[in-house]
C-alpha cells in the first residue's frame, strides 16, 4: 500500500485554481520532495493532505484513510514552515501536552518526549522556554514534536529554512534517520538540499502536476556535472575543452560546470587528471545533470 494516492485532485479558492486534476500515487521509503515556484500549489496540496481544507474535486487517500480521519492521528506528522512554539511554556511542557494529544498517558508521554529530544539532540533543553533557544534549536524542537509517536508520514514544510549549516545538517541528518521507517515528505526551494536528502521528486507549477520521478538522473550518460572550489575560469574552460571525449563546457547559473561528452566514463577521468596535474580543487563530480539544471535550465 503506498501512503499517499491522489486522484483528479483540484482545489479552487474562488476564481483562483490552487491544484489542477492532480493524480500522484506515492510509495513508501526514501524521503520524497515535493518542489515548484512559488504559487505552485505546494502549500495547498500539504494542506489537503493533512486535511485542514477540502478537495474542490477528486480524492485523496493518506495510509488508505481520509485526511482528517481520526484513525491518522498519531500515524500522520506536519510541520508547517512557519509553526511557533509558545514562548511562555517549557519544552518539555508542551511536547508532553501534544504527546497527550496523541491518546498517550503522562507516563508514556514523558518517556516519548524524552526520546524524541534526545534524537535532536536537545534533552537538557526539556525545562528550558522556547524564546531562550536559539533559531535554529527552536526548529529542531519543532521536528522533535513532528516525530512524537513515530508516526508512518511526515510532512515537512521548508525544514532548514532560515537556519545555520550545523542546524540543517543535524535536522538532514535525522531525516535519513528516521527513513528506515518512517516516509517523509519535504517541500523547499532548495534544491540542492533536496538533491542530496531525496530520493524522488513531485515537481508541481501553477497547480499542475508536470513530473514525478528520480531526484538523480543517471539514464543521462550525455552529461557530467562538475562542483569545484575556486579556480581560474577561463584557464579550467579553455583546458577542459580540449580534452577528449569532450564536446563542450558551459558553467551554469548555479556555478557548477555542465559538461557534454561522448562517453562519461572517460571524460570523467580525463577531468580527473586535468584537476589532479592543476592542483585544482573539487567538490562534486556526478553523472547527469543537477536538478536544478534539469527542471530550470532550459528556461534560463
Amino acid at each position: 500500500m503506498n501512503p499517499i494516492e491522489i486522484q483528479g485532485l483540484t482545489k479552487r479558492f474562488g476564481s483562483t485554481l490552487a491544484l489542477d486534476n492532480v493524480t500522484l500515487s506515492l510509495p513508501a521509503g526514501e524521503p520524497i520532495a515535493l518542489i515548484g515556484p512559488n504559487g505552485a500549489g505546494k502549500t495547498t496540496l500539504l494542506s489537503l493532505l493533512c486535511g485542514f481544507i477540502k478537495p474542490s474535486s477528486g480524492t485523496v487517500s493518506i495510509l488508505n484513510e481520509a485526511p482528517g480521519s481520526r484513525a491518522l492521528n498519531g500515524r500522520l506528522s506536519a510541520l508547517p514552515q512557519d509553526a511557533l512554539l509558545d514562548p511562555r511554556l517549557s519544552v518539555g511542557r508542551q511536547l508532553r501536552f501534544f504527546a497527550r494529544l496523541q491518546g498517550m498517558g503522562r507516563s508514556e508521554a514523558r518517556s516519548e518526549v524524552e526520546r524524541v529530544l534526545h534524537l535532536v539532540d536537545l534533552l537538557t533543553s526539556m525545562d528550558t522556554k522556547p524564546s531562550e533557544l536559539s533559531h535554529g534549536m527552536r526548529k529542531r524542537i519543532a521536528i522533535a514534536q513532528a516525530l512524537l509517536g513515530s508516526p508512518d508520514l511526515v510532512l515537512l514544510d521548508e525544514p532548514t529554512a532560515g537556519i545555520d549549516p550545523p542546524n540543517a545538517k543535524m535536522i538532514r541528518d535525522l531525516v535519513r534517520e528516521q527513513s528506515a521507517h518512517t516516509t517523509f515528505i519535504v517541500s523547499s526551494h532548495n534544491l540542492d538540499e533536496l538533491e542530496r536528502l531525496c530520493g524522488s521528486v513531485v515537481y508541481l507549477e501553477n497547480g499542475r502536476l508536470i513530473s514525478v520521478g528520480p531526484v538523480t538522473d543517471d539514464s543521462d550518460h550525455e552529461f557530467i556535472t562538475l562542483r569545484m572550489g575556486t579556480v581560474p575560469e577561463a584557464e579550467f574552460l579553455q583546458a577542459a575543452q580540449l580534452l577528449p571525449s569532450i564536446r563542450d563546457v558551459t558553467k551554469t547559473a548555479q556555478g557548477d560546470y555542465l559538461i557534454r561528452t561522448d562517453n562519461d566514463l572517460e571524460a570523467s577521468a580525463n577531468i580527473m587528471r586535468l584537476l589532479a596535474e592543476k592542483n585544482w580543487r573539487y567538490r562534486q563530480l556526478s553523472r547527469g545533470k543537477s536538478l536544478e539544471e534539469r527542471l530550470y535550465g532550459d528556461q534560463r
